[in-house]
Order: structure tokens, then sequence, then C-alpha cells
């Protein structure tokens, strides 16, 4: 059985669910994961995100939901009522996501070994155009299964086990359109409420920590940034005041487990002559905001990891490491095991997430019925 612990299957979890909002774009999304075969992992988890910023947590083992946000926790942690609701809501999300599962199992003819069913519900709104949109869509094992139409109100099946539960799913017109309503109505009403309760906490910005980073002498340097907030940044490398593109290689950026972001962007220095280093710098941007960050390329500051140990001008111990980069070394090695055979989150081009799984018993789902998704907070009465 492969086994991962809890930490670093929090910070894959992490790195799956972390996508970044365009400029002038907002979101809330509510990820769902149950998951078999997955030693000191709880074999459900529920998450709800603003602006990719985790607002509230629940998971099969704690059974009960964590507020993340002091603005949250002020406005919906004084109703202990609340609280039970939430709790017995994610209870019975539970309860269904394991019928679910093991339904998607047998349409797979999987009887055991590591099973992750994923479902992420949402819905985005453009406060400079006012378009909104949704989604509500599944997956099993990091493939695309199943997704709702919009339009037709109809599923979406692009795996050939997913077609039966299209079409259970396609009578099911009250389901539907319940999800329907819910991902471009009451979302964009709850997204736009806690908006503007936690505005003083989102509209906040927080400056990155910026470090050069090298493997080896012939790697290229790294500008790595991280800590900052929101994640409308831009990163480049200068050449004599110009931003410069050949030989540099940008990454994405990433969540923290705090809900800032870290991002880097690597500078080929094989052609790089040493008396034309002071002409490089690296240049951290926010938008909207005139001041950067600027960091020269210098060699005294450059963090490497060759020899014994970590070394800063030969004297930075590993506990000084950020501890942000060892979260991107955690999370590109539990990548590496997704390809062996866990599951992977995938982005769609122009379209958002691509959702994992996550229902099959759906006509008998009582989800639908419930007329709130509950946001892992049952907050519709706020």
């Amino acid at each position: 059985m492969f086994i991962l612990n809890l930490h670093m299957m929090k910070m894959f979890l992490l790195l799956l669910f972390g996508q970044v909002t365009s400029p002038g774009k907002h979101s809330l999304k509510f990820y769902l994961t149950a998951s078999s075969g997955v030693s000191a992992f709880p074999d459900f988890v529920a998450v709800a995100k603003l602006n990719e910023v985790e607002l509230a947590y629940y998971d099969s083992s704690i059974k009960r939901t964590e507020l993340k946000q002091d603005w949250m926790i002020r406005l919906l942690g004084d109703d202990p009522h609340r609280s039970d609701r939430t709790k017995q809501n994610c209870m019975n999300y539970h309860k269904v996501f394991k019928e679910e599962t093991d339904t998607f199992k047998k349409r797979f003819n999987q009887t055991g070994g590591v099973c992750v069913v994923q479902e992420m519900a949402g819905c985005e709104w453009d406060d400079e155009t006012g378009d909104v949109t949704g989604y509500q869509q599944y997956g099993y094992d990091g493939e695309d299964f199943i997704s709702l139409d919009l339009k037709t109100e109809t599923w979406v099946a692009p795996k050939p086990q997913a077609v039966i539960t299209k079409h259970k799913w396609d009578g099911d017109k009250a389901r539907n359109v319940f999800w329907k309503n819910f991902v471009t109505q009451s979302c964009i009403e709850k997204l736009k409420r806690y908006l503007i309760n936690g505005k003083s906490s989102l509209q906040r910005t927080v400056l990155p920590s910026v470090s050069l980073l090298q493997k080896t002498p012939s790697s290229p340097v790294s500008c790595h940034a991280t800590g900052f907030y929101p994640d409308r940044a831009s990163m480049f490398w200068r050449k004599d005041g110009e931003e410069i593109h050949e030989d540099v290689d940008h990454g994405e950026i990433l969540p923290n487990h705090d809900g800032t972001f870290l991002m880097r962007v690597d500078l080929n220095i094989s052609s790089v002559k040493p008396e034309d280093w002071s002409r490089y710098d690296c240049v951290f941007q926010f938008s909207g905001v005139k001041k950067d960050v600027i960091t020269k390329l210098d060699k005294a500051e450059i963090r490497t990891n060759w020899g014994k140990s970590w070394t800063r001008n030969n004297e930075v111990p590993p506990s000084e490491f950020p501890a942000a980069v060892i979260g991107v070394v955690v999370g590109l090695l539990l990548l590496l095991v997704c390809i062996t055979g866990l599951f992977i989150w995938r982005k769609k081009k122009n379209n958002g997430f691509k959702r994992a799984n996550t229902s099959d018993s759906s006509d008998k789902n009582p989800r639908h019925n419930n007329g709130n998704k509950d946001e892992l907070n049952d907050h519709s009465s706020q």
C-alpha cells in the first residue's frame, strides 16, 4: 500500500487545489475529496476557498469545521447551531461520497489499491466586466470523469465508464437545475458577501521575501519570492534595466500553507561573464503597486546546496533556508508520486481547473435537495 504522511498529503492537496485567479476576477470554490488506500490521511476532506485563500476545512478525522480566517470566525464563529449544522452537513457529504466512490470503483473494476474521488464546485465573478461563470465537475484518480454543461443542463462524460452516470444524472432534472442555480446565483451572492466581510484581509498587500538560489555551480540562478499576497504579481529578470526573455524560465505562482504565495524565475547564467553579473537584477512587481522589489545578481547573495551543507556566504544553516522552498521540493516529489499512479488535478487551458470526480450513485444523491452547498459552513443565512 502506498504511504504518505499527513503533512505531505496536505501539502500535495494544497498544490493540487491552488489555482491563480486572474486580475479583476474573484472566485469561491468548494473541494471535496474522498480517498481509500492512502495511509495516515483522512478518507474525506472538504475545503472552501475564496480567491484561493482557505476559508474553512473539514475532514473525517477531526469531524469538525475549522474556520481559517479571523474575519470568518468573527462572521460565523459565534453561532453554535451553525457549527452543528455544518458538522452534520459534512458528515452527510462524506456518506454520499463513500457511496459514489464505491460505485465508481465498480465502474473501473477496481477492487483495491489507491482510489481518489474529487469534486469541485464553484463560481467566478469579474468585478470589471460583471461576467459570471460557474462549474460543477468530478474526477476519478486524477482523470476528468464527468462535468455539468450549464447551458444544456446535461452532463458531459469524457470517459466511457462515466456514460452510465451521465444517463442517470441527465434524467434528474431537479438535481441539474439545483447545481446550475447554485454555481451561477447562490455561489455568486456568497462570493460578493464574503468579499465585503473579508475586505480588509483580502485587499491587503504583503511584500515577499526574495532569495537567489542555485542547486549546483552550473545550474540556473533562481530568483525565489515567497510570502507575498495577493497573487496578482509578476517577476522577471532585467539586464541594464531592460526585461529579458532569452535564457529565462518562469515558474507558476503557487500557494503557501498560510494563504500567501510563492513564485520563481530562473536565469541561465552559463553565458553570463563574471564582469557582467552586476548588469542583471530580478524584479518583483505587484499589480497596482508602484514600488518594485529589486534583487541584484550577486554571487555573495546566492544560496546554494552543494558541499556539505546549505550555504550562503558559507555560513547559513539549513534551518534558515526558506520553508516555502522546502514545501516546493515536497510538492515536486508528490507530483512524481502522482505520475506513478495516484491522482493529478490538472488545469484545463482557458477553462479553469480540471476537477476530480466524486459521484456516481447520484440517482439517490441527497445533496441536490439541500438547497445550499453549505460552503462547509452553511452560510446561506448570512
